[in-house]
């Protein structure tokens, strides 16, 4: 155990598709029982633990006998919708022989980007972790669009891991995390609005290490909401960095330039300190 994980009271895991399918070929049952056992021996140290997993739509494939990923999106979703019971039904069975109980929770773009929606799920969260339940969280591939779709669930987990105000997210995966992540936000096609820097903020974003402060915002353009990917625009319009947003693009207006300070007095609400956290901001 890191000492970031040690010193952590409440974690987001977040494990991969690939790792929980065993590459496509069904639920690893083994590597579901591991995992278990470890957020048991963390929660037995009083940590707080939410867990994040992919997996519902490979193991859908796998119960209905598709060897094909299919394309059109009513298969897809009913591939979700097989897939989740199995999904929730294992992580239940391995948690059970730990004497803790589960919750599944599934979550689009539009639960996160409207505020009253925001709020339930946050209440609803802390609610199960106050209770010790072990909430499982996967985005609703069964409703879900590709307008109202959060993406990736390493984009979930942070989104997540912001909501519940987790100290760690920890990403269990076959690939670099970090990188990976970072490299789907440097790609990512659908940018929401961009916002534009002063010549402070991007020196402070290129000094590394650094998250975007409203007070570094000259103007927002777009029409987006919480969560989604914006592009950061140095005066000259030169693109320097992509980013995952806390908050919508009205909510962008009304406090860019301010001093984080400041940002629950003009709201109402305080969501975080920074418009995009350094974890979720990836440089051009």
């Amino acid at each position: 155990m890191n000492d970031r994980v040690r010193g952590a009271k409440r974690l987001v895991v977040k494990v991969g598709s690939s790792l929980v399918t065993n590459r496509g070929e069904g639920l690893d049952l083994a590597a579901m029982e591991d995992w278990a056992r470890q957020i048991a021996r963390l929660r037995a140290t009083g940590k707080e633990v939410v867990l994040v997993s992919s997996g519902a739509i490979a193991a859908g494939m796998q119960r209905l006998g598709w060897k094909k990923r299919p394309h059109a999106m009513h298969e897809l979703q009913a591939a979700a919708a097989v897939g989740q019971m199995g999904l929730a039904e294992a992580y239940e069975g391995c948690f059970r022989k730990h004497s803790i109980h589960t919750a599944q929770v599934l979550l689009t773009h539009a639960d996160l980007a409207d505020r009253s929606r925001y709020l339930n799920a946050r209440s609803t969260l802390r609610t199960l972790i106050a209770l010790g339940v072990v909430a499982v969280i996967n985005e609703n591939d069964t409703v879900v669009t590709d307008e109202i779709r959060v993406g990736d669930n390493d984009t979930l987990a942070a989104l997540v891991a912001s909501l519940i105000e987790a100290d760690v997210l920890v990403i269990l995966t076959d690939t670099a995390p970090l990188a990976a992540r970072k490299q789907w936000l440097a790609d990512h096609v659908q940018v929401g609005g961009r916002l534009v820097l002063d010549a402070g903020a991007v020196r402070a974003l290129a000094a590394g290490g650094k998250s975007l402060l409203p007070i570094g915002v000259k103007s927002v353009d777009g029409d987006f909401e919480r969560g989604a990917v914006v592009a950061c625009a140095a005066p000259d319009g030169r693109e320097v960095a992509r980013g995952l947003i806390n908050y919508s693009a009205a909510e962008s207006r009304r406090i860019l330039g301010r001093p984080s300070g400041e940002i629950e007095s003009v709201l109402g609400y305080v969501d975080g300190p920074e418009l995009i956290h350094r974890d979720n901001l990836v440089l051009l």
